[in-house]
């Protein structure tokens, strides 16, 4: 009988309570004696049958999902440099040793082991894509220096020019004969390439394009393979057309032109150009970034790359696009393939560092209970905490940038208008929160593997190094996050004009629908494990809270433009723009993760990913749980209960954490770290110091 101080509870609700008491209790933490060599490891004590045993992880078939269906390309790329110890980047190297050996580590890719990454550029992305991550795990500063080539100034070739341009660059862009360069970014211009300074003036008399750098702050900033190797450069300029008024010019917007900067035999400067080398970078030191002056260097009029817009002989301009601005768009939409590599290469970098992380965190012992062995640094909660949410988001970001390729390789082949703009919108999106994310993670890795993991041996701070400007290259990430924003700005107003989703957003035609409406009082209790870990209310929940966001910047926006203009609006909502922007992505990422779990065939595969991807889905709504508390979506027996989970998760993703990591099937020769190593891990480490 309950006591005159009790609350009148109906049998439901005292038996959730009773619910919420056992997960309390069975939260404690006791050692439990491993089997066989009488040491311990810390366990959640089995309590009133809510502790579950190990899941059973069918490796093989785990395995054969995550590798995906260009794993035997990989291979061979591996097996390559396996094979040629002398093309592996030793850890101490200086900057102009590092960046000779890319070079010809490159050039051994593609002339020896036969594997030619441009021939996928535009006919297999996936392919591309895969090769990247491979070259990737032998050297960053290869997978970059092979994306300029190929991806950036091949890629330019292939999609912005035309089939004159084709036949003229193509073997020597594949057989890296012709290395070349994407100038781009200027000294005062980056993000903004709308705004940049170089300009091309067409000349009908000798039938050329001038290219000029007409001051300091335009010079050509940071472009790889310029300093050293590059002979060609895709040069983006604004093309500059006289006018029946011989006084004035037209200014036809940006546009990419073809510039020899060395002579193909001797590899000298031409003349007009000036190169100097940008130096020593905080990483991806094996790849020659240098800056670029033109001083009135003439070029051929077929130089100018035109498949969006043409100059004839007598210097008419035509273009199947009506205005600068959709010409613009089409360029740099056809230029989107380096966010997805980017996002895609992200994905590979933490997938390598969370393998070294956890597989050193399985092996290093420290404390323990009184008088017993000590026991696995990965058994405390504290470093489950640190890293089994991120090997969950690593499979998530995995499953997340194979579906863009996917898209990005429909793109190529239907040049859909809509497609176009979703995909530049998710690549964009994906391409700063993966980069964000990974960023992170490195220096987590790091610091969860203590004094050993300062060791330059063990990789993190190459790779952290390397990886850093991944935040800032192909877009700023702070204004990628703002492009999604407004994408999704301009989809909330399609909307409620009657117009169509794309297929990414979809989403917020039901959510924004019910977004005003107060959450149900009743769900908002739910704290069933069951509940928890369904699919529905999980990415129910990231959609309502990326909905709501949307509805209220919308309704900020509106009303400080009516005082401060529409960039005055945008700026003071900022913050706001980019939470919005970072809570769609990851809505997208969990719908992805979801998506693949329901494609697997093999029943414990999928079993094993549900665990996984509930993991993440959890993490990320306790780590925002305040946005839900204060809207009452969830509430407060309902969060504590899903911080209890989201812990319980952990432990339950450590116990597999060893299967989880070996299903990237990285071997050691790729990871290459000796805490890593999968047998004899500290005598090898001692070994590399001389003992």
């Amino acid at each position: 009988m309950a006591s005159a101080t009790e609350p009148n509870w109906t049998a439901k609700e005292e038996s959730q309570a009773a619910s919420r008491r056992i997960e309390r209790l069975s939260l404690h933490l006791t050692p439990i004696p491993l089997p066989g060599d009488g040491s311990y490891r810390i366990e959640i004590a089995t309590c009133a049958g809510t502790s579950k045993a190990k899941i059973e992880v069918d490796m093989g078939s785990l395995s054969v999902y995550m590798r995906g269906k260009h794993r035997e390309i990989q291979e061979r790329v591996f097996d390559y440099f396996n094979s040629r110890p002398e093309l592996q980047t030793p850890v101490e190297i200086s900057m102009n040793d590092h960046r000779e050996l890319c070079m010809k580590q490159l050039i051994g890719l593609v002339r020896e082991a036969g594997i030619r990454p441009f021939r996928f550029v535009n006919e297999d992305p996936a392919q591309y894509f895969a090769i990247m991550e491979a070259v990737g795990s032998v050297d960053v500063s290869l997978a970059i220096k092979m994306g300029v080539q190929f991806s950036l100034w091949g890629g330019s070739v292939l999609n912005l020019g035309t089939k004159k341009h084709r036949d003229k660059f193509f073997d020597g862009i594949d057989n890296v004969d012709y290395p070349g360069c994407f100038a781009m970014t200027e000294l005062h211009h980056g993000s903004n390439v709308q705004g940049l300074q170089t300009t091309a003036t067409f000349d009908p008399i000798t039938d050329e394009f001038i290219i000029n750098t007409p001051n300091d702050g335009a010079i050509k900033w940071w472009i790889g393979n310029a300093a050293v190797h590059g002979k060609f450069a895709t040069v983006f300029a604004k093309l500059v057309l006289p006018t029946h008024d011989y006084k004035k010019t037209a200014d036809m917007g940006v546009h990419a032109f073809i510039v020899p900067i060395r002579d193909l035999k001797t590899h000298k400067t031409l003349p007009g150009i000036e190169i100097h080398d940008c130096g020593h970078k905080v990483g991806l030191n094996g790849v020659d970034n240098g800056a670029l002056r033109f001083r009135s260097v003439r070029i051929p009029r077929d130089n100018l790359l035109d498949r969006f817009g043409e100059v004839s002989r007598d210097g008419k301009y035509k273009s199947s696009l009506p205005s600068i601005n959709k010409r613009f768009a089409a360029t740099l939409g056809e230029l989107v393939g380096g966010r997805v590599g980017l996002a895609y290469s992200s994905a590979s970098v933490l997938k390598i560092a969370s393998t070294i992380a956890i597989r050193y965190s399985l092996l290093r012992q420290q404390f323990g209970p009184p008088k017993q062995p000590e026991v696995s640094i990965l058994d405390y909660q504290s470093q489950q905490h640190k890293l089994m949410p991120m090997l969950a988001s690593t499979y998530a970001f995995q499953f997340a940038t194979l579906q863009l390729v996917e898209k990005y390789a429909q793109m190529k082949k239907t040049h859909d208008e809509e497609l176009v703009g979703d995909v530049h919108a998710l690549s964009a999106g994906l391409k700063a929160y993966i980069t964000s994310y990974t960023a992170k993670s490195l220096s987590t890795c790091r610091e969860a593997c203590g004094g050993h993991g300062y060791a330059a041996v063990n990789r993190f701070g190459t790779l952290r190094n390397d990886h850093d400007i991944f935040q800032t290259f192909e877009g700023d990430n702070t204004v990628l996050l703002q492009q999604v924003a407004a994408y999704l700005l301009k989809q909330y107003k399609e909307k409620f004009q009657g117009g169509t989703l794309a297929v990414t957003w979809n989403y917020l035609r039901e959510s924004m629908n019910t977004y005003l409406s107060q959450p149900n009082p009743v769900t908002a209790r739910w704290e069933s494990v069951d509940h928890l870990r369904d699919p529905k209310f999980q990415l129910d929940a990231f959609q309502y809270r990326t909905s709501r966001l949307l509805q209220s910047v919308a309704v900020r926006l509106r009303k400080h433009t009516k005082t401060l203009g529409g960039f005055g609006a945008w700026n003071r909502c900022l913050n706001h723009l980019l939470t919005l922007a970072e809570s769609h992505i990851e809505s997208v990422i969990l719908a992805q993760f979801i998506e693949a779990i329901q494609r697997c065939p093999n029943a414990n595969t999928q079993a094993t990913l549900k665990l996984v991807c509930d993991l993440y889905a959890l993490d990320r709504i306790w780590n925002d749980i305040g946005t839900y508390r204060n809207v009452d979506y969830v509430a407060p027996n309902k969060a504590k209960a899903i911080h209890k989970l989201t812990e319980y998760l952990c432990f339950q993703v450590r116990n597999i954490a060893q299967e989880l990591v070996d299903a990237f099937d990285l071997p050691d020769h790729v990871t290459r770290a000796p805490i890593a190593m999968q047998s004899n891990a500290y005598s090898q480490y001692t070994q590399y110091v001389g003992f």
